[in-house]
């Protein structure tokens, strides 16, 4: 399902994840560390890639549009442990 929320918003969510989380993410989903970073916002882009996610500039870090929310999902159920 279709999502849209401020970057402000998703680095706010990315602040809260307990220590090790992208990984933990990462292995669950079977995709590189580097593209979990890059959906909360990384630019490693020579490791990893962005999948479901389009940034667009704007007040407040701007929006973020997301087509896949299954890394989303995810951080927020570790959030809410």
């Amino acid at each position: 399902m279709a999502r849209t929320i401020t970057f402000n918003e998703l680095r706010k969510i990315k602040d809260q994840l307990p220590s090790g989380s992208m990984k933990k993410i990462a292995e669950q989903l079977d995709l590189n560390e580097e593209t979990v970073r890059n959906y909360f916002g990384g630019t490693n882009f020579d490791k990893g890639q962005t999948v479901g996610i389009h940034f667009e500039q704007g007040p407040g870090g701007g929006i973020v549009k997301f087509d896949d929310t299954t890394i989303l999902d995810l951080a927020m159920e570790m959030i809410t442990c």
